[in-house]
């Protein structure tokens, strides 16, 4: 892995985090980790540099770490939920490759992804490793909670991604091919990521540390969360127990609560419903994404990405409530076959106008924040964890949970819910949110899903199809010594 190798890998620090949010630090920096780090004020600004590897730069420069920006291309679009504007199947491009099944090793956004998230492993780990210059303990504990947090939600994303994973749980050198090249099992991976995370439960706890929490930024709250998810995602009865009880504890800190109003989940930033989220700015070119006014087809392009597809546009229709408006909406300039666009992430809120491309603003320079965790996921979560893999459950403490989140959507909530219950409404809640295709894998029901919508649209899916390929550029780098997933070969 070229982008973690180097001990003195130079950290290029973009601002993160929302101004309405959080003091900005110093924006930008060249000094390299061996000399720079003297105290907590700096050893912050390089934490501040690992949230920016999440945040990733706002270009189509293929040599760039985009981060987040790009997460859609190997979540929703492999899903059925999302795919390119152009309904032609044979379309070989690197975004047909993923909404048909049939990526290549050499898939520029599979490598992109790859690369970013083992760049945002290699900032933590440059964080972790200078914790020594800070005096205040309280404040050490915060920033390792803060470094390990973001260490495993990139190795949580990746193992789900990809399987086995080198594992590089700290600064490594050239020479240490052995690490960045070996395959660790996917069971070490977890138990290496459930480690992390209950650490920075302990160490983000502001009744401990003192320190304010921020929506952008790591806290004990989006720690548990997502720990929760690591639990539910590895299955056994006593992670779901694990899972429920972290559920509980957000739920009954009465921190965060759902807002009355669906579409102010994503127009009003960092409202109640927020746990955790990727801070951007409107305008400014290194704070601002670009996969809003993709998805509009808004800058220019001659087809769009992500768009909805008509399957879960039938199931937002059929069970969504009052959620729709705000979920999707007709493509402004679809010629022939209607499209359906993500009403989630208008650039700024803007709609486009009439004919989809008219804004005041530069929709290339969109402010929308990426939103990871949010308040409705605990709530599902819970059912979840209660579910404990079961196909139904009518505990009243999973009803109330389900059913805060169905009286939003101005829907009657079952008695019993069914696993395929808490599917379909984590799929309409959560549409185009970079959930649903972990929902289906999590949820033992990828292969039979995923296999239907393929040939009901001329694709074809195989179980090797779960896990995205090795980039080919990590396998020639390690000279054949890593090996490719299954079916890439």
């Amino acid at each position: 892995m070229k982008y973690i190798k180097y001990i003195t890998v130079i950290l290029t620090v973009s601002v993160f985090v929302s101004c309405s949010d959080f003091l900005e630090p110093v924006p930008s920096s060249s000094i390299t980790s061996s000399n720079y780090y003297t105290n907590a004020a700096e050893l912050e600004t390089g934490l501040i540099g690992a949230y920016a590897a999440v945040k990733g730069i706002n270009d189509y420069d293929k040599d760039n770490n985009h981060g987040v920006q790009y997460e859609f291309y190997v979540t929703e679009m492999r899903s059925d939920n999302t795919s390119t504007k152009s309904p032609d199947s044979e379309d070989a491009s690197d975004a047909g490759q993923l909404e048909s099944f049939s990526i290549l090793p050499t898939n520029s956004f599979v490598l992109n992804y790859y690369s970013s998230y083992f760049q945002v492993i290699y900032r933590a780990n440059v964080i972790l490793e200078n914790l020594a210059v800070v005096s205040d303990a309280k404040k050490a504990a915060a920033l390792e909670g803060e470094a390990k947090f973001l260490r495993a939600y990139a190795y949580f994303n990746l193992v789900r991604l990809f399987g086995d994973l080198p594992l590089v749980n700290r600064v490594i050198s050239p020479a240490e091919t052995n690490i960045q090249y070996t395959r660790v099992a996917t069971a070490t991976i977890y138990d290496f990521i459930v480690a992390d995370l209950n650490t920075a439960v302990t160490g983000l706890d502001p009744e401990i540390t003192g320190f304010p929490t921020y929506k952008t930024r790591a806290s004990k709250a989006a720690a548990q969360a997502l720990l929760a998810k690591v639990h539910l995602t590895i299955g056994t009865p006593e992670s779901y127990t694990k899972a429920q009880l972290l559920c509980e504890e957000i739920i009954n800190s009465k921190k965060y609560s759902l807002r009355n109003n669906f579409h102010d989940v994503f127009y009003s930033e960092l409202n109640s419903e927020i746990i955790f989220a990727i801070g951007y700015e409107n305008g400014v070119q290194n704070n601002s994404q670009l996969f809003s006014s993709e998805w509009m087809n808004a800058v220019g392009r001659t087809s769009g990405v992500n768009y909805a597809t008509t399957d879960v546009v039938a199931a937002i229709d059929a069970h969504g409530g009052t959620r729709k408006a705000d979920s999707y909406r007709e493509d402004p300039i679809s010629t022939g076959t209607i499209r359906y666009q993500v009403a989630k992430y208008f650039p700024n809120g803007e709609t486009g106008g009439s004919d989809g491309k008219t804004f005041t603003g530069l929709p290339r320079l969109a402010g929308n924040d990426w939103i990871v965790l949010r308040y409705a996921d605990v709530l599902l979560m819970h059912v979840e964890a209660i579910m404990a893999g079961a196909d139904e459950t009518s505990a009243s403490t999973a009803i109330a949970s389900f059913k805060e989140v169905r009286d939003r959507a101005n829907l009657t909530t079952p008695s019993t819910i069914k696993k395929q219950d808490l599917l379909l409404e984590r799929r309409v809640e959560f549409a185009f949110e970079n959930h649903r295709f972990f929902d289906l894998v999590r949820f033992g029901e990828a292969e039979s899903v995923l296999r239907a919508f393929a040939l009901a649209n001329d694709f074809k899916f195989e179980s090797t199809d779960l896990l995205l390929p090795i980039p080919q550029n990590e396998i020639n780098l390690s000279k054949g010594a890593m090996k490719q997933n299954p079916g890439y070969n």
